[in-house]
């Protein structure tokens, strides 16, 4: 299962060279992330009220053609991998004319929000753990 979201480059996301910054990108990997969790029907609003965070715990970024002000973007959004407490997403942001222009991957686990003591999200949000596993069956397309 991948998930495609829309992004409009804006001014304020560039720097003095007109390319996006590469921070921003990471944010756009955010962006896709929770499409990725609304489509399957999930929200991380729900899981905070629940005192439940999801930390990113490791991030791979590989910048292939810059990207510049006022581009329409995808980002595609899927799942690397999932064990039932580490969570890998997959990134592909493309260009109108489908080029890649950048790619990654995030490591995510869940803690709990006060402590940030380890959870284990099959245990802890068994619906999500049954969709996870579908979306990784359903492979990438």
């Amino acid at each position: 299962m991948k998930v495609r979201t829309p992004i409009k480059v804006r001014y304020q996301e560039t720097d003095q060279m007109s390319v996006v910054y590469h921070a921003n990108y990471l944010v756009w990997f955010e962006i896709g992330r929770t499409s990725f969790i609304e489509e399957l029907g999930f929200e991380y609003q729900q899981m905070e009220k629940d005192g439940v965070v999801s930390p990113v715990i490791h991030a791979d970024v590989h910048f292939i053609k810059p990207v510049r002000y006022g581009e329409e973007v995808f980002v595609d959004t899927w799942l690397e991998s999932y064990n039932g407490i580490r969570t890998t997403y997959g990134y592909s942001i493309k260009k109108a004319d489908d080029t890649e222009a950048v790619k990654g991957t995030t490591d995510h686990v869940i803690v709990q929000k006060d402590t940030f003591r380890p959870l284990s999200l099959k245990r802890k949000f068994p619906d999500w753990h049954q969709a996870y596993l579908k979306a990784l069956e359903s492979g990438v397309e």
